[in-house]
């Protein structure tokens, strides 16, 4: 096998020219969507890939920006970084590139710590996590998974642990929401921007 040559790069892949593989011309916006996804822009220096794609139908943009704000952002008993842990647990269980790259970096955001979110996306029984997390994120994984076999003792794992009703309906919504949106970013192999594989490295250790 020959030597590189010295100096030489190594081959990059080529940016992505579109953010799935189908070919989803931008639709017509109302201006209530095109301002949501400018404050995107202005808020963290780019659209995500995400709405760029469901950009091709006001209706679905809409549908879609008002669940993800409701499960994501609104107040809920789980804290916004339990939130993002869950999307990185489910992702990772169902193998979704977008969403593990991009709410990975949230995880690391929020979190401060740039392990966390690996780990997570690897393998999370890996991380050094609260009982409170560990029944949080095995039930939310079930529901990746195996929502089927779910009982009434994985619902009083997670009583046990500190979350209310109210909050296990949370934990649900949130972990279906995901194994849903990975199905579909799967299936048009949705691409992650670039900038998600660098932010917020730099956090604490």
């Amino acid at each position: 096998m020959s030597e590189p040559r010295t100096g030489s790069k190594p081959p990059i892949q080529q940016p992505e020219a579109r953010p799935t593989a189908l070919d989803l011309p931008p639709g017509e916006l109302s201006p209530e969507m095109r301002a949501y996804l400018a404050r995107c822009e202005e808020k963290i220096g780019f659209v995500p890939n995400v709405l760029a794609a469901y950009a091709h139908d006001d209706a679905k943009l809409s549908a879609f920006a008002a669940f993800y704000n409701g499960l994501m952002l609104a107040p809920s008993g789980l804290s916004k970084l339990e939130r993002e842990m869950i999307a990185v647990v489910v992702s990772a269980a169902n193998r979704c590139f977008y969403c593990v790259t991009a709410h990975g970096a949230a995880v690391r955001q929020l979190s401060g710590d740039p392990v966390l979110g690996d780990t997570l996306a690897v393998s999370w029984r890996a991380a050094r996590l609260a009982p409170r997390h560990v029944a949080m994120l095995a039930f939310a994984e079930k529901v990746a998974l195996a929502s089927f076999s779910i009982a009434e003792a994985d619902r009083q794992a997670l009583r046990d642990a500190g979350f209310s009703d109210v909050d296990i309906w949370d934990v649900a919504a949130v972990a279906s929401f995901f194994a849903m949106s990975n199905r579909l970013a799967s299936a048009t192999d949705m691409r992650p921007n670039a900038e998600y594989h660098a932010m917020a490295r730099r956090g604490a250790a």
